[in-house]
């Protein structure tokens, strides 16, 4: 039988094995000092690890796709921007989510303002009509029943503020000294809004559990 010879691997694939395994287990520090250095690679590492949980909170506060997608795209441009001025006193995670509820509680009235201009506008006529009907179109597509519906409806009766609480409390289930953290408040404050939020949503929706 004729045999067959077996070359070895060099050693350099190896150590090329290892340096892979090595750069995939960076810290968030390590990425941020290298993002920080213009390493761009690096900064998409970071979006990488917390992308989900960025837009989870975007689309649990909003219940629609496409705002989720404008506030996910806002928010890591802001983390882009100011990623130089952020000195790692606090974890990385708890600074972009921090941006990420800024961005939540200051979406809605942006866009408000953008229908406001639309609405003023004398040469417009049907697209107006398109433009404010469209986010409660899409939201009755994204929930199929009643009570899902309901949920929406009730969310959407909460101040940001309470909106915001409530999501993160429910949804995330992120505890409150976190919230608190999140959005830059005293625990007491996060507190309250969750009760009222609590409070309201039950009013809504006591004829469904009561």
């Amino acid at each position: 039988m004729e045999k067959v010879a077996i070359t070895p691997q060099p050693f350099y694939s190896i150590e090329s094995l290892i340096d892979k395994c090595s750069h995939m287990a960076q810290t968030d520090t390590e990425l941020i000092e290298q993002s920080k250095a213009g390493n761009f690679s690096a900064f998409e590492q970071l979006i990488f690890r917390y992308d989900k949980d960025v837009l989870n909170i975007a689309s649990r506060y909003t219940r629609c796709a496409e705002d989720a997608k404008d506030i996910y795209q806002e928010t890591f441009i802001r983390v882009f921007k100011g990623l130089s001025k952020f000195q790692q006193q606090s974890e990385f995670s708890t600074w972009l989510f921090r941006i990420a509820t800024n961005v939540c509680l200051t979406y809605r009235e942006k866009k408000k303002r953008n229908l406001h201009l639309l609405l003023d506008d004398d040469n417009d006529d049907e697209t107006t009509a398109v433009v404010a009907v469209s986010d409660s179109e899409t939201d009755s597509q994204t929930f199929g029943n009643e009570i899902s519906y309901r949920i929406e409806n009730a969310l959407q009766n909460l101040s940001p503020k309470q909106r915001l609480v409530f999501t993160l409390r429910h949804y995330q289930d992120y505890k409150l000294k976190d919230i608190a953290v999140m959005m830059n408040c005293a625990e007491g404050t996060v507190k309250k809004y969750l009760f009222e939020a609590t409070q309201k949503m039950r009013i809504h929706l006591q004829d469904l559990y009561g």
